[in-house]
């Protein structure tokens, strides 16, 4: 069975560019790639793989184009032509797209160094718990907190190495931080075992930091609180987490901010919640009283005959949000207080009210009177 032209099984024309046929081949690669393609079209899938990989191949090396467009297949068929075969020179181009490939659809992620040897990695991410009161929520502050980091060893002076000897080349990689292995079509590179991807190597490490050229210490961080941050909100403080590898950036660090709990107030977002307790001669009679907020004393009116759980809003007397353009609102909860611990006069007092109460019928009482009649209605 006659092979498919390489230029149609990419489905570019015989005069496209290089940088054009990698493209159209990483894209088939990854739309035809077994681990991407299971079940029934798994077979289909995989010749199509494979076909794009020989035509890459080819395509890709400079003298195979060349022979292959000269003298067709025949020109890249090693039994016909000698010419070279899979793993040879043309391997370099086809090892670097195939690489391209999997680093797209897994997701790798390698940083190299001025030398494009060495791995150089992104240190990791510090987290810091802040507990702060609502009222520092409300207006923000300044705060010192203390973290961990590093520092260069004075005892090797960031060397790693122990007085006296010196850091060698790692001879595994030649310093380049990793090996490559090849099987095949297939080169695969890795982090040099013996060095881990420094590409040096210590012989005799120092004993005072154990190699690292570095000791770990504390040091005094200064945190700005915007106000009107909220529990659970997490502050980011770039570069101030783990240092990087072989050169990479150092991490960040992220302060989560925790409220403590409020003896008057709740929050709600923006808005704050209060329960204020009145005596029944205030809800009975009504009259002006004085309630908390975060800026100071605010007076509410109570009406007459006000009942427990009545609820009072008093706009702009909340939190302004930190993305907020208004501040929220106070929300006044009104609690009935019960007299407790009476003297036997107020406890006579107490029932010639109620009895007083009796007289006029359910007008003084009209929810427990409308109570009374539910139950009647229930039972009967």
């Amino acid at each position: 069975m006659a092979k498919r032209d390489y230029y149609e099984t990419l489905g570019v024309p015989k005069n496209a560019s290089d940088e054009e046929i990698k493209k159209s081949y990483r894209k088939m690669a990854m739309k035809h790639h077994p681990d991407r393609n299971q079940g029934d079209s798994s077979k289909g899938s995989e010749e199509k793989f494979k076909d794009a990989k020989e035509a890459y191949e080819m395509l890709s090396d400079p003298q195979k184009r060349a022979a292959y467009d000269q003298f067709g297949h025949a020109g890249v068929d090693p039994n016909m032509r000698g010419a070279g075969g899979p793993g040879t020179e043309g391997f370099g181009g086809f090892a670097e797209a195939f690489g391209d490939i999997f680093g797209d659809m897994f997701g790798q992620q390698r940083g190299r160094g001025a030398g494009g040897g060495r791995q150089v990695f992104r240190g990791g991410d510090l987290s810091y718990a802040m507990e702060i009161t609502l009222e520092e929520a409300a207006r923000g502050k300044d705060a010192q907190i203390r973290i961990p980091s590093w520092e260069a060893c004075e005892i090797c002076h960031g060397s790693g190495a122990k007085p006296g000897t010196q850091v060698k080349t790692c001879g595994t990689c030649g310093g380049s931080g990793a090996v490559q292995m090849r099987q095949g079509f297939f080169s695969v590179q890795q982090t040099c075992p013996t060095c881990r991807g420094v590409g040096k190597v210590i012989p005799e490490p120092c004993a005072a930091c154990h190699g690292q050229g570095k000791v770990k210490k504390q040091k005094t961080l200064e945190v700005k609180i915007p106000g009107g941050i909220d529990g659970g909100m997490r502050i980011r403080s770039t570069g101030n987490g783990e240092p990087g590898t072989n050169g990479g950036p150092a991490g960040d660090l992220y302060i989560e901010i925790r409220l403590k709990k409020h003896d008057i107030f709740e929050r709600d977002g923006d808005d704050l919640h209060c329960s204020v307790p009145i005596s029944i001669i205030t809800a009975s009679l009504g009259g002006e009283i004085d309630v908390p907020t975060l800026a100071g004393k605010a007076a509410i009116d109570i009406p007459e005959g006000t009942q427990t759980g009545k609820q009072f809003r008093l706009r702009g007397k909340g939190i302004k949000g930190v993305r907020a353009s208004y501040p929220g609102d106070l929300y006044c909860h009104i609690l009935l207080e019960t007299p407790v611990k009476l003297s036997e006069p107020q406890r006579k007092l107490l029932r010639d009210l109620e009895e007083s109460f009796k007289k006029g019928g359910g007008k003084h009482s009209p929810s427990e009177d409308s109570w009374t009649d539910r139950l009647k209605s229930f039972f009967s």
